[in-house]
């Protein structure tokens, strides 16, 4: 209790609430626009973004894995919901069944990852993920996120206007600017401004579209207005539903990642009670989000990237920013202010952010002998998975409906490919270390 009036730890938490805010806002904005949900109901979703996350992360560090590790809406859920949301009025689905459908499937996905929790399958699941795997992961998880970014610089609209929309060449130059001072902060700024580069951006940006673009958000009142299922209501596409819970059998990969990859910081393997706690939350949440459209949960691996640079592990700091963050969600008036953040905006930090993804994947293929096979086994997944991204939506008609949202979404035919190729069992090829890097 002593520590709780030792200015430290609210200083070092002070940064976790900057570190959990920037990688939360933009997530429900988009996911509003692309769903073209109305102002009010986009606040709401920030406000339980930021109330669920903040809880989330306490609940993990207190409960659960017990370390100083973001609990946040997962980028590999994100990437498929954006993804599915542009591909839907191409198949003659509407955005509200299209909600509803991804409403029940997120919540069977969640129930399957408690399972995993309760039934300690954790161990079993994370030797489907070596380094191959998560190389292929990283790489296709920027090319598919940072299109939907750079879609967002661009000023084109969310939500199946893509085909009607037109570049914005204003908000596209003033776009490029913002990644630009984002880009030099992290290369040339001191390491305390470094830290926050990411909010700096969000700042500076934010200031400079109001000043140069003159195009303010709607003005509504703050209330947090409880909804359920916002998204549309439930329904059954087993199309929609059966990919999405494929996508939740893949999200598994952020858990491993992020416990395994602070094995190192913390001095200690990841015991097989810790996976099991932490998949229980995980997937607890993820029924949550399922409920009131928000994008499913997952620890980040980002979270590893921080941890190191200020050598901050203890949790004390941790569950007072997570705490903090909570307190953003519950008043109004937090929440009513940030959605008016413009996407653009959002986009090109981001852009910068998940441009390190680069890295991430790099670091994983480094850890491979790059033989005929291993070349076989990473780039047929990997090819595969960006150039089914590149490929019309037309072309996936003759594909049976239950299965076309899975064959059209890159993303997830990438990743289910690198896992068959990986786990093939033929003579011994590759190292046997087996390591998850930030």
């Amino acid at each position: 209790m002593k520590r709780l009036f030792n200015l430290q730890p609210w200083l070092a938490g002070l940064q976790w609430l900057f570190f959990l805010f920037t990688n939360t806002v933009v997530i429900p904005i988009t996911i509003g626009a692309a769903f073209q949900l109305p102002q009010e109901k986009i606040i709401t979703l920030l406000q339980f973004s930021f109330l669920f996350t903040g809880l989330a992360s306490m609940l993990q560090a207190v409960t659960g894995h017990k370390r100083s590790v973001m609990e946040g809406q997962s980028g590999l859920w994100w990437g498929v919901i954006l993804s599915l949301c542009y591909a839907a009025p191409s198949q003659g689905m509407s955005l509200a069944s299209l909600g509803g459908s991804l409403a029940v499937g997120v919540i069977l996905a969640g129930i399957l990852t408690i399972l995993i929790g309760l039934c300690g399958l954790a161990p079993y699941f994370s030797k489907l993920f070596n380094s191959g795997v998560m190389a292929v992961f990283m790489f296709l998880l920027g090319c598919r996120l940072n299109t939907i970014f750079l879609q967002g610089m661009l000023g084109i609209p969310f939500g199946g206007q893509e085909k009607t929309g037109e570049i914005d060449l204003p908000v596209f130059l003033l776009s490029c600017s913002i990644a630009g001072i984002v880009m030099v902060i992290s290369l040339k700024a001191t390491p305390i401004i470094r830290k926050y580069s990411l909010l700096t951006g969000i700042i500076v940006g934010w200031v400079l579209f109001e000043l140069l673009l003159n195009r303010e958000g709607i003005d509504v009142a703050g209330k947090m207005v409880i909804e359920l299922f916002p998204l549309g209501t439930p329904s059954i596409d087993l199309g929609i539903i059966f990919t999405v819970i494929v996508a939740g059998f893949l999200n598994t990969s952020n858990t491993f990642g992020a416990l395994i990859g602070t094995d190192s910081i913390y001095q200690s393997h990841t015991t097989t009670n810790e996976f099991r706690r932490s998949f229980t939350i995980s997937g607890m949440f993820t029924i949550i989000a399922g409920i009131l459209g928000l994008v499913p949960f997952a620890p980040y691996v980002s979270s590893i990237g921080l941890l190191r640079q200020t050598k901050i592990i203890e949790r004390l700091p941790f569950i007072l920013g997570s705490a903090m963050f909570m307190a953003m969600g519950i008043i109004p008036q937090v929440s009513q202010f940030m959605a008016k953040l413009p996407l653009s905006v959002g986009s090109a930090v981001l852009f910068v952010a998940y441009l390190r993804l680069l890295q991430s994947s790099l670091q994983y293929f480094m850890q491979i002998t790059l033989t005929t096979a291993n070349l076989y086994r990473l780039g047929i997944p990997l090819f595969t998975g960006v150039i089914f991204m590149t490929f019309p939506l037309s072309y996936f008609q003759s594909i049976p409906s239950f299965i076309r949202p899975l064959m059209s979404n890159g993303l997830l035919i990438g990743i289910l490919l690198s896992i068959l190729l990986e786990n093939i069992k033929f003579k011994q090829y590759r190292k046997k270390k087996r390591l998850f890097l930030s």
